[in-house]
């Protein structure tokens, strides 16, 4: 009879402690590599979050409970709803603009013989800080065409089809000339002048930037005739004192361009004229022995050609839109150049040989083989956009920020930026978290489905 006695195996043995050992081992590798990760998102992220929504349920003091309240009176107070008036206005233009530069520039990058310089040129605005392109928008859309581009240019376009047109801001009659200041109309006006007399009128208070580059001493005009009313109009100073007042010559300069007016005592504009560069006018055609209103119109003396107010409260969220575009289109052509890359070129040959245009193939070949590739771009840049801030609080001027608002924008006025109602501030910060999600959402899908770039 053999009997059987059990032994324990070494290789046994070593198998089961090794599985704790392991075991044991993996956790402590997750904890040195994963721990100090989870506890920056921790402090970083969830905390906030979870103080955010908490704090979001008190009044501005944060000692009184107010339930929902502050998340009612985000769609009650006027200032925030016009905050998510205009990130709805974000959301809806600068994604969509951006995407639509991004694929032309992509598509017309391989047409192009100096790609690498195209694209250094399309993507450059990347490398400046918004902070930086915030500033440098401000700067070229200012009202005064001295200082910003954008008005410099229009003034330009203006003066250049003006007929050489001069206006006198802020001119004003000698107190003894015959014209004087109109309240009515603005401009200056003589009544009861009878045909075959003249009209002088010495201005003062004209600056010297508004005079002509080019300037003709003013003369005494000729002595008109019975049809006529004649005159001289000129800048009655001299730089540093000198010469007659209210009287033409010692190089006082004429003022040209200006408009003359002669109406009819039935109030019939019968004649006019406009000065010469010397400064003189003849009024003509008139019936002798007549009188007449002589008339020097408010255009005259309006402001020069002048730029728009880029800045203003009406045009500066459009303004604000376009610096972000002009920085983020770079980064959409770059994504959809990648993915442009990778579509299959027999395709597009297939069509051209089938007889397709060159639109055709884009909108029935490229478009749809680039879509995965256009809704990540369109996605990330709609995230974006609902968190936009720094545009936002640089571009605007003082008088035009509330008209520029964003909900983050708001959200900081309201926390820090004078506001003190951290209340309200966070159940906008939750609120934005809110809207963000979605669109996380939908980009983790598209990444999950092999969207990516």
């Amino acid at each position: 009879m053999t009997t059987v006695v059990p032994t324990t195996g070494t290789d046994g043995g070593r198998a089961t402690t090794r599985a704790p050992r392991r075991r044991s081992r993996t956790w402590l590798l997750l904890l040195i590599f994963l721990g100090p990760a989870v506890v920056v998102l921790g402090v970083l992220i969830a905390y906030p979050i979870v103080y955010s929504v908490y704090r979001s349920l008190f009044d501005a003091s944060g000692d009184t409970f107010v339930g929902l309240g502050n998340y009612g009176s985000m769609f009650t107070d006027p200032d925030t709803f016009r905050a998510l008036r205009n990130n709805a206005i974000w959301v809806v233009v600068a994604p969509l603009v951006c995407t639509v530069l991004g694929l032309i520039f992509a598509v017309l990058m391989e047409k192009v013989r100096w790609q690498t310089a195209f694209k250094l040129i399309i993507f450059m605005p990347m490398a400046i800080s918004m902070l930086a392109a915030g500033v440098i928008f401000r700067m070229v859309f200012q009202q005064n065409p001295d200082i910003g581009l954008a008005n410099a240019a229009i003034v330009s376009v203006k003066e250049l089809f003006g007929a050489g047109s001069e206006t006198y801001p802020d001119a004003r009659p000698r107190p003894e000339a015959l014209p004087q200041p109109d309240e009515e109309s603005g401009g200056l006006v003589a009544d009861a002048v009878a045909a075959g007399s003249e009209v002088d009128v010495p201005l003062v208070g004209i600056a010297p930037e508004n005079l002509p580059a080019e300037q003709v001493e003013a003369v005494t005009a000729a002595a008109p005739s019975d049809s006529q009313i004649a005159g001289t109009i000129w800048l009655d100073f001299i730089p540093g004192g000198g010469g007659t007042t209210g009287e033409v010559g010692d190089g006082k300069p004429g003022l040209p361009d200006v408009e003359v007016v002669a109406t009819s005592a039935s109030g019939e504009e019968v004649a006019s004229a406009t000065t010469s560069d010397d400064g003189t006018f003849v009024l003509e055609g008139l019936s002798p022995g007549e009188s007449y209103t002589i008339t020097l119109p408010a255009a005259n003396f309006a402001p020069g050609a002048q730029g728009i107010d880029w800045l203003g409260p009406g045009l500066i969220t459009p303004v604000t839109i376009l610096a972000y575009v002009w920085i983020w289109a770079g980064f959409a052509m770059v994504l959809i150049a990648s993915g442009l890359a990778a579509v299959d070129r027999s395709l597009l040959e297939a069509a051209r040989t089938d007889g397709a245009n060159e639109w055709q193939v884009f909108r029935k070949i490229t478009v749809p083989q680039l879509a995965p590739v256009l809704m990540v771009v369109f996605v990330t840049l709609v995230i974006n956009v609902l968190k936009i801030f720094d545009l936002v609080y640089v571009i605007p001027p003082g008088v035009s920020k509330p008209a520029a608002d964003v909900i983050a924008t708001r959200m900081w006025t309201v926390s820090f930026g004078g506001g003190n109602d951290q209340g309200l501030g966070s159940a906008l910060a939750i609120f934005l978290l809110l809207l963000v999600l979605p669109a996380i959402l939908v980009n983790i899908r598209n990444f999950r489905k092999g969207g990516q770039v």
